[in-house]
């Protein structure tokens, strides 16, 4: 069953096979997450027709966990974005609890603060992305999105842990996050980034001084801190991720599975046709200019992720003076859904991709940066795998939007 929301709408209920501490919980995934028999298409017509064989890990445990699996919502081409993305639509109702989204550059935190929700990317390495239609592997995780944090912890709980099968993850032992943060102390010092202030504009600069004049009342010490080249981030993850994208949608070639495209000819003239018919403008525009840094302009390819390691090291240099960095989540004058080049796209999601590209966890909070123009959400990033403190944080803070 599809509809404008969902690709997929599950009808029967053997989908929650247990009780658990999910039991009353409805997920929503994306068709980029393999569900047994649910058809798993990533939004492109590359997959067209294809249908998984077996459960994502992050499915299975939700299953183990008693959740309810209601359905795919519609989603950007192979997760680049959010045009077209339904997600955030089918967890506002009450239908759906929580929804699962690859966060690639900020899907999941966008997504949230234009519906009013939490949105979480977890630390990469954490959650495991076996049986995930990636894009770009060292950038995504499999970010939540919910009305609710206190759901969206649960999730996390869950489907976060080690899984031998993939080999991204280092087998190391992760804190209890629900017991962890009982006794947790909760951070007290906010970074605020000089470099991403002058980014904004009038209205949005007011919506983002809004949300920190609340963590001062809240008695958070608030701290400016200065990112010189902060823009370097976007750039890295434009050339570093193009590159990946390119090489990783490499096998959707239309001869072993998903869309291809009627030749007569031969099988060279039957794979060039699949590769122009399965993606569309934007997303093809994307692995052009991956191909290109690929195998026209390598050095630049090396130099991004040069730059990659020294902005990593920056960033965890920042916050052994800070418990978190609070960054607005959007801008207000870039709509993320409307975007249909590169350029668009990543000016949408500016304030999103560091997260991205250091692999530390991040958090936006709905409707605590906001004044009469609008909402630019408060994201907050911790260092890589402080998810415990971060989510704990998120806790505290959650009380001024209670209800949302």
């Amino acid at each position: 069953m599809t509809c404008h929301i969902y690709t997929h709408k599950e009808t029967s209920h053997i989908s929650s096979p247990r009780e658990g501490p999910l039991t009353g919980l409805k997920i929503v995934v994306q068709p980029n997450m393999s569900v047994t028999g649910w058809p798993t298409n990533a939004g492109s017509r590359a997959l067209n027709g294809y249908v998984a064989l077996e459960d994502a890990t992050v499915v299975k445990r939700l299953r183990s966990g008693g959740a309810t699996l209601v359905g795919s919502a519609r989603m950007s081409e192979l997760g680049f974005g959010l045009g077209g993305d339904t997600l955030a639509e089918a967890c506002s109702g009450d239908e759906v609890t929580v929804g699962l989204i690859t966060d690639t550059m900020g899907e999941a935190r966008i997504a949230s603060a234009v519906s009013g929700m939490f949105g979480y990317k977890p630390s990469f390495g954490i959650i495991s992305r076996l049986g995930m239609i990636g894009l770009i592997p060292s950038m995504e995780s499999c970010g939540i999105v919910g009305r609710h944090l206190e759901n969206v912890i649960a999730v996390a709980e869950v489907i976060a842990g080690f899984d031998e099968n993939d080999f991204s993850m280092a087998d190391e032992p992760l804190p209890d996050l629900g017991e962890s943060m009982k006794s947790l102390r909760i951070p007290s010092t906010v970074g605020v980034i000089e470099e991403c202030h002058r980014m904004l504009n009038e209205s949005e600069k007011n919506a983002f001084k809004a949300g920190i004049t609340k963590l001062k009342d809240k008695g958070f010490k608030i701290k400016e801190l200065s990112f010189e080249n902060f823009e370097l981030f976007r750039a890295v993850h434009n050339v570093i991720g193009s590159v990946e994208a390119s090489s990783s949608s490499g096998k959707y070639d239309g001869v072993r599975y998903g869309h291809r495209a009627a030749s007569d000819k031969n099988w060279n003239d039957m794979y060039l046709k699949t590769r122009g018919e399965s993606f569309g403008t934007l997303i093809k525009s994307y692995l052009f200019q991956g191909a290109y840094f690929q195998f026209e302009n390598y050095p630049s390819f090396e130099d991004a992720c040069r730059i990659r390691g020294g902005l990593v090291r920056k960033m965890s240099r920042l916050l052994e003076t800070v418990d978190v960095i609070a960054l607005p989540t959007r801008r207000l004058m870039f709509d993320a859904t409307n975007a249909t080049t590169i350029a668009e796209t990543y000016e949408a999601f500016s304030f999103t991709v560091p997260a991205n590209v250091t692999g530390q966890p991040s958090l936006s909070i709905p409707r605590f940066a906001s004044d009469s123009t609008g909402d630019v959400g408060l994201q907050i990033l911790g260092e890589h795998k402080s998810d415990v403190r971060l989510l704990a944080l998120g806790m505290e803070l959650s009380s001024i939007v209670k209800g949302v």
